[in-house]
């Protein structure tokens, strides 16, 4: 079965995602796409052979759509991931699945009701191989009982329009889901730190930050996050067992000795970083959707949860305390 795939939003990752279905993963053509900028729409759909509809909810009907794409502005995700499940279609959302809490909820009354898992959320980290490896490590005992875990996120500069709240929202984001995926545990207060701040950033952007979590069995987790750091891209993450520790594994280059020094190159973005994560992602939802299986990546729940815990950082960030996140037990649906 050919998965015929419907795409609302053509921006950069809408167009990168129509890229990769079309050329990276098998088993999948995209037939339809839109977008608030027609022309935009139309450039995204003329590299495919797709036609360009006018509205998110007309690609949702479409009747030769079987699976919805939602890569459109963050605020506008829950709209037509609802309008899918409403649909009865397998959808993919990127991240953030919902703005606020109360959208994300909707969503998994809409998918309860419906009656079965449609809805996948877009953390590629959760197929990055250095992070399976790591969660293999851990889900099978080979650190003892996690601890600790110690994160960073880097990159080496960010747009005007980058504010400090995103610092959560759009960047800690990835380490909130996965390490929730990684401890097998939700995270239940945050607090946010912000030392001195780099002279290399926007004036009104505090970077970096130092996020502290603190999971509901125990385990205590430090991120760093510095958008501002000048020379590259880097993601590190580390868990830290009674019995050893795990740590995830750099991204190889070639090591160079030149004029007396030792050298390795360091990733600019995290397209580079990311890139096989990506395709395996997607052509393991492309899978999933053909065979008629419900979703086993990321889905509803993990986006309601990333959505609560960037909700409580962002208090955090403004009023310097620790703040609980106030996440409920998890429905059994989304067991």
């Amino acid at each position: 079965m050919t998965v015929k795939v419907g795409v609302i939003g053509t921006g950069w990752i809408g167009a990168e995602h129509i890229r990769r279905i079309s050329t990276r993963v098998g088993g999948a053509d995209v037939v339809a796409v839109t977008d608030i900028d027609a022309d935009r729409a139309a450039r995204a759909a003329g590299g495919v052979g797709a036609r360009v509809l006018a509205t998110g909810q007309e690609v949702v009907e479409a009747a030769d759509v079987d699976a919805v794409v939602v890569t459109s502005w963050g605020p506008a995700h829950a709209e037509s991931v609802l309008a899918a499940v409403a649909a009865g279609k397998p959808v993919f959302c990127e991240k953030p699945l919902a703005t606020s809490a109360d959208d994300a909820q909707r969503i998994l009354d809409a998918e309860a009701a419906h009656g079965s898992r449609l809805v996948q959320v877009g953390f590629m980290r959760r197929f990055d191989a250095g992070y399976r490896q790591m969660k293999e490590v851990v889900s099978s005992g080979g650190i003892g009982t996690p601890l600790m875990a110690h994160c960073v996120h880097r990159n080496p500069t960010v747009p005007e329009s980058y504010h400090s709240e995103m610092a959560s929202q759009d960047t800690a984001v990835h380490e909130i889901d996965v390490l929730r995926w990684l401890l097998d545990d939700e995270i239940s207060s945050v607090q946010v730190l912000t030392p001195r701040s780099t002279e290399r950033r926007f004036e009104h952007l505090r970077d970096p930050q130092m996020l502290l979590f603190e999971m509901a069995g125990g385990a205590r987790v430090d991120l760093e996050v510095f958008v501002n750091c000048q020379y590259g891209y880097e993601i590190g993450c580390e868990i830290v067992g009674e019995e050893g520790t795990v740590r995830l594994p750099e991204i190889p280059g070639a090591v160079v000795r030149s004029a007396g020094q030792l050298s390795t190159p360091v990733l600019q973005d995290w397209v580079q970083r990311f890139a096989a994560a990506f395709d395996t992602e997607f052509q393991d939802w492309i899978d999933e959707v053909a065979s008629g299986t419900p979703t086993t990546g990321p889905n509803a729940w993990d986006g309601y949860a990333a959505t609560v815990v960037t909700d409580a950082a962002v208090r955090a960030l403004h009023s310097g305390a620790v703040v609980e996140t106030g996440i409920k037990a998890r429905p059994a649906f989304y067991a």
